[in-house]
């Protein structure tokens, strides 16, 4: 590196440093790289230094610290300080009936399948599903599939690793903007309107409800798992792994799902190699073989 070129990304940093409220440099980045992979699996782009340092700003204040290096060191000295940061650190993009036509192949093609089969159970796994909307969304699809799902042996399990927003999927309370765009018919299968301190807000139904089961998980952890499955959700959530923990995550999976069932991967995410086990029904829906 030339010495121009040095001194110039040295005033870089001098003037980022200026601007910041704590001490925050590259190396203070590569460590919570570390920690984030180590936890939850997650690569962090090294172009996500900045959204970082926003994050985490907050829970450095709360402590009473005076730069990273400091919040570090508490990190790595407390199991609770670890969950504050992994929810700092987590995205949880969500919407209900993002991707609708999962959903739709869920209702119109799969669960139909499984009734002409003689099949009355059903095991469904939202495998990140932030705070809810994903979960509930499968719950009123099993509603339009027109089946009575008080006759049937139904269990969805909804888990994710971020534990504020599982606060938020257990209570199934949501502003009016978070349904705007449902049709009317699902709007009034899944929710009512909410009264007294809920005002502009709406509440899953309760016989929707009764279907979840909301869990911590860390996917790069052990799951709480204990009979196979017929349906995995596992959307959005790949694109943050390397390929590496992608493979050993998409055969874990495997593992998990009965012959025929299925995994529902994001429009964004490709693992082609690692899909030896299934087969592509299109649109990011796959079988097993």
């Amino acid at each position: 590196m030339s010495q121009d070129k040095r001194a110039s990304e040295q005033l870089k940093l001098t003037i980022e440093s200026y601007h910041r409220e704590f001490v925050y440099n590259d190396h203070d980045f590569e460590q919570v790289k570390t920690r984030i992979y180590n936890y939850a699996g997650i690569d962090l782009a090294d172009h996500k230094k900045d959204l970082v340092y926003n994050r985490l700003i907050k829970r450095v204040r709360d402590l009473a610290l005076n730069s990273f290096d400091e919040y570090l060191t508490v990190l790595d000295n407390s199991s609770e300080e670890i969950a504050y940061f992994i929810n700092a650190m987590t995205t949880n993009l969500t919407s209900f009936y993002r991707e609708p036509h999962h959903f739709e192949f869920l209702s119109e093609t799969y669960i139909p399948s499984l009734f002409q089969q003689g099949q009355r159970s059903l095991r469904i796994w939202s495998s990140a599903c932030s705070v809810g909307e994903e979960a509930y969304s499968i719950a009123i699809s099993l509603l339009e599939a027109n089946i009575d799902i008080n006759e049937w042996d139904i269990k969805i399990l909804a888990t994710d690793i971020n534990t504020d927003v599982l606060k938020t999927a257990k209570t199934g309370i949501y502003s009016l903007e978070r349904i705007e765009n449902l049709s009317l018919i699902r709007k009034k299968l899944g929710f009512m309107r909410g009264k007294n301190e809920n005002i502009n807000k709406v509440i899953v139904k309760e016989n929707l409800k009764k279907l979840i089961d909301f869990q911590h998980s860390n996917l790069i952890d052990i799951w709480n798992i204990d009979e196979p499955l017929d349906v995995i959700f596992c959307r959005n959530v790949m694109i943050y792994f390397d390929k590496e923990t992608q493979h050993t995550l998409l055969d874990r999976m495997a593992k998990l799902l009965k012959p025929g069932g299925i995994l529902f991967i994001g429009h964004s995410e490709s693992p082609t190699q690692a899909m030896k086990y299934f087969k592509s029904l299109g649109r990011t829906t796959y079988q097993k073989l």
